[in-house]
Formats: structure tokens, sequence, C-alpha cells
């Protein structure tokens, strides 16, 4: 495909691309390590785009540069002289600095460029970067070094590329960190109960033991100790932990001083948004957090509290979900039920997905519903992001009983697409222009434009190739 990126203008052409970008994305999915997403994304640019080089930096911790993780084509190596570029330094630095996108058709000719003379004796013409950016900054960037001139539209298959990019390596790289500060837990201060260690975070802070205390799995270990150094930078003058039965919980009330108070343009107050840091990870553990603010009396009250069900192990699952959020928190979920989760499938190992792809016939497959689309034939139960550890084992130990789990009751709601505007869409996807799609169906072509605006509408796109692109990638296309 030595001529695809130059003809991106053609909307068919387009509509290509995007769908190979989506396959892309499919390559690096339920991956958590930062250097093997990264390293997927290049590789497939390379096979899809027919681009000769294609390389990602990741910015480092302190931000002043940027670290080559990735590199495909011409180079494979990360250990030249562009593995490490300083923040705002030639082009790639700029476009993290920035955070701003950028294509040129004439690269031998840019300023900007270290060596002309390699551009030229590469027959390098076309560049296009695109910053990896989340919470407003980038984490990285991807560019892309073609033989062939590119056409503006490339950046919007870019655009929709590097967010899915984006996430997922946000999502590896706070898992590695996470996994990095459980493990130094569990590691460090071995033998040590958690009551020792809240003690000695709080300083002189007071602290109230109820219920008979037991071990703790690093997970529940790291947010009760997060919590707990949150609290030591505010005035906590109480502090209880509790263990009951099935769950353990954190009480504690803070005096807070009236810089505090300074609120956010979210609302909240410093500190609050401290602990809210920490919710996704409380949530996703099937635990509470409550936090109450009161301003009269200078104070906040914490409560949270997490599930302690008591692992026995004796079921597996195999889980490949094509999202890495999505894989992390159906791990963590499995782990809370008890389960063992199978590093690879085998015939008596059920498996969790969100993706029909690369399942064998007979597969028990517990299917993840995570937008409106159709369930495989072959799904045996069906969940969404609501369900909580003990649903999961009960649907786990139904489907290994040979019966079906929440099939009966759909879990999300189909879209209302009609059928004329699923015909159009159809053949929108495939090619035709209006007029022709009017001549095919044999109405007029302001008919067409109608329906496909309709279908804007219901989807809350903004152009024919976010719809092309959303229904291609939940399955509907």
């Amino acid at each position: 495909m030595s001529d695809s990126i130059p003809r991106l203008l053609d909307s068919a052409r387009l509509l290509f691309e995007l769908q190979r970008s989506h396959q892309i994305a499919q390559s690096f999915a339920g991956r958590l390590q930062p250097e093997e997403i990264a390293r997927c994304v290049t590789d497939g640019a390379i096979e899809q785009f027919d681009c000769a080089l294609a390389r990602i930096w990741l910015v480092e911790s302190d931000r002043t540069a940027l670290r080559l993780v990735a590199s495909s084509g011409l180079y494979t190596h990360t250990n030249g002289s562009f593995a490490r570029v300083p923040m705002g330094a030639f082009k790639v630095g700029k476009i993290a600095q920035n955070c701003v996108s950028f294509l040129s058709n004439q690269l031998s000719e840019e300023t900007w460029v270290k060596d002309r003379d390699w551009a030229i004796a590469n027959q390098i013409r076309g560049f296009a970067g695109y910053p990896l950016i989340a919470s407003g900054e980038a984490i990285g960037v991807l560019a892309i070094f073609s033989h062939q001139p590119l056409a503006a539209e490339f950046l919007e298959v870019l655009q929709g590329l590097c967010t899915a990019v984006t996430v997922a390596l946000q999502t590896a790289l706070q898992y590695q960190k996470d996994k990095q500060a459980w493990q130094a837990i569990a590691q460090g201060e071995e033998g040590q109960v958690l009551s020792d260690r809240l003690a000695r975070l709080l300083g002189t802070t007071r602290l109230t033991m109820l219920g008979t205390e037991r071990s703790l799995g690093p997970s529940h270990t790291y947010l009760f100790l997060q919590a707990a150094e949150i609290l030591n930078r505010v005035d906590c003058n109480y502090c209880r932990l509790t263990y009951d039965s099935d769950a353990v919980s954190l009480e504690a009330i803070a005096g807070l001083p009236a810089e505090q108070f300074e609120r956010s343009p979210a609302g909240t107050s410093h500190i609050e948004t401290a602990f809210e840091a920490l919710s996704i990870a409380i949530h996703t553990l099937g635990g509470v957090l409550q936090l109450q603010t009161s301003r009269e009396q200078a104070v906040l009250q914490v409560f949270l509290r997490l599930p302690n069900l008591s692992p026995s192990r004796d079921i597996a699952i195999c889980i490949r979900c094509q999202q890495p959020v999505l894989q992390l928190a159906f791990t963590q979920l499995a782990y809370l039920a008890g389960l063992t989760v199978a590093a690879s499938p085998a015939a008596t190992i059920p498996i969790l997905s969100d993706s029909p792809e690369g399942l064998a016939e007979g597969d028990r497959l517990l299917w993840i519903q995570v937008g409106p689309g159709p369930k495989p034939a072959a799904a045996r139960a069906c969940l969404d992001l609501s369900v909580t550890p003990p649903q999961l084992r009960q649907a786990i130990e139904t489907v290994m009983q040979g019966e079906t789990w929440g099939l009966e009751t759909p879990m999300a709601k189909a879209l209302s697409i009609s059928t004329r505007e699923r015909e159009i869409v159809g053949l929108l996807a495939a090619g035709l222009r209006d007029r022709d799609i009017a001549r095919q169906l044999h109405i007029s072509e302001s008919t067409v434009k109608f329906h496909i605006n309709k279908v804007l509408v219901k989807l809350n796109a903004r152009t024919r190739y976010q719809v092309l692109h959303q229904l291609t990638a939940q399955g509907w296309l």
C-alpha cells in the first residue's frame, strides 16, 4: 500500500486507514508493559501505513526530557543520537512541550531538521508528529516518517490512534507504579501488621483498632497507607481501624487549616483532591470512599472501606481484554472473587473477554459488555462494568456447570439505529458517495443526508468518519 497515505483525501481511503489504526490498537490490547505497547504501535505503523520509520518517545518523570522507547522501520535500535531528547528541543521536544501536532511534506527543507542529508539519502518526504496527551500534558510523542507525502487528514487518523495509545500507556505506567509500590510494601516491611505501619505514619495521632487483625493483600495495604500519608499532611486527631468479618475500614477526623479551604475550579479542597486520586483504585477493588468536609468546623471526615473476601483460589479463569484498563480492573475483581487468573486459556478454563477474536470453538466465554452492540453467539454469560466480585464468581461457577448467566436480560441498550440508517451507513462504509447511495436505494440525495445526520445525532458524532469508526469498533459494521 505504498500510495495509501497520499490518497487519504478520499473518504473511503480515510475509512480504510481508520480501520487499520483500529487494528494497531487491537495489537496492544491487554498489555501492561509501556515498552511493549509502544513497540506494537511502531511495528503496526510500519505494517499498516507503509511508512519508512515510526518512533515513540515517553516523557521522563522529571519532565525535562523524552526517552525513546520504540523504533521500527529504518532503525530498530533505541540508543542512537535521539535516544534522549530534551523537552522543547528539536521538533519532537517541541511537540511534547506545546502539545501541538505537526505535519510536513518537505522534510529535507525544514530548518529544524538536524540532518537534511539523511532525509534526502533515504528519500524521506513526509513527517507527522502527534503528542500523547493525558490530563492536559504530553506523556509522549508518536512520530511517523514517510517516503510519500502525507495528507492533512492523516492527523485525524493519528488522533484516534494516539487516544487509544495514551489510555493504554497511562494505564500501564500507573500499573507499573502501583506494582512497585505494592511489592515494596510486601517486601520492605514483611512481618509488620497494618496497625503498626499506620501508627508510625500518623505520628502523634492516637490510633484505635477494633476486631481481630489479619493479613491483607498488598493492594489493600497500599491504599490504607496512602490514606494515612494524606491524613499526615493535616491535623488528624482521630483514627480508627476496624476489622469486620468481610471488610476492613478506616475512619478518621482531621482538622484543616484555612488554606485547605481554597477551592479548586472543581469545587473541592486540596486534601479532598488528594483522596479522590485514590478513588479509582478503591472502587476497582469493590471498596467505598466517603469524604465530608465542614467549613464551619474546619474538619474533614474520612471513611474508607475495602472488602476482605477470603480467596479459595479453587477456580481459574483466563482474562483477555482489548482495553488495558479492563484487563487491570477485571484482574483485580477476579482476585477479590477468590479466583486464580490463568496466563493462557485451556479447555477447562472459562475466558472473560470483550472481544470474540482469537477464541476457539467450544471456549466457555463470559462476555464483557462495554457499549452498545450485539453479544457473540458463543457467549455463555454477559457482564458489565457494574459487576461485583461475588457476581463474577457466581457467573463463572454457573458457566462451569453448563448453564448461562445474565443473557436473559441484556446489560446494554442497543443502538436505536433504524434498518434504513444501517443500510445507508453500510454503503457509506463501502466507499459510496451520497448520490451513489441515493441511486442504489432509489431515494433522493437529500434523504440520504437526512438519515446520515440522524445517525450523527444518535452517536453524538461530529463527522461521518467518527460514525464509521465508532460503528466499526463496536462491531456494528
